[in-house]
């Protein structure tokens, strides 16, 4: 899940896909940090919806589905409740040392992870769904 901060504040929420090189993170020391920050490694959508429309941020169903050739090939489910930290505790730490500009959108972290040996296939059509904000869908392209 994403959070939106204005003003400070936590104004919304999206759904968001930040995609993991595994390759990059097998080959590389570092490895989380430059598996995920490669051009065209994340999107967010397909709405933003207002904190006022969510009851509780802290208590929604995440799902993620892969689909290859017209079949889910990995499925998953979560819910924000399994998050280590709370969204006002994150967008408050991020701030704290931190100017940071309106419309930043900070996405939580992984919540549904395939096993070790799924990898996704350039085609694969991958679906992040967020109960009451909506389904972010994408299309894998070999980078």
């Amino acid at each position: 899940m994403g959070f939106v901060i204005f003003n400070g504040e936590v104004c919304g929420f999206t759904c968001g896909n930040d995609v993991s090189s595994r390759s990059i993170e097998g080959e590389n020391a570092l490895y989380l940090p430059q598996a995920k920050v490669y051009d065209q490694s994340c999107s967010i959508g397909p709405c933003f919806v207002s904190s006022q429309s969510i009851t509780d941020p802290q208590n929604l169903q995440v799902s993620c589905r892969v689909i290859r050739d017209g079949n889910e090939v990995f499925s998953g489910q979560t819910n924000t409740n399994q998050m280590a930290r709370g969204i006002n505790d994150l967008a408050n730490w991020l701030q704290k040392s931190n100017t940071v500009p309106n419309m930043t959108v900070v996405i939580t972290g992984t919540g549904v992870v395939p096993p070790p040996e799924f990898s996704l296939l350039e085609n694969d059509t991958v679906q992040v769904e967020i109960e009451d904000i909506g389904i972010l869908e994408n299309v894998v392209v070999d980078v």
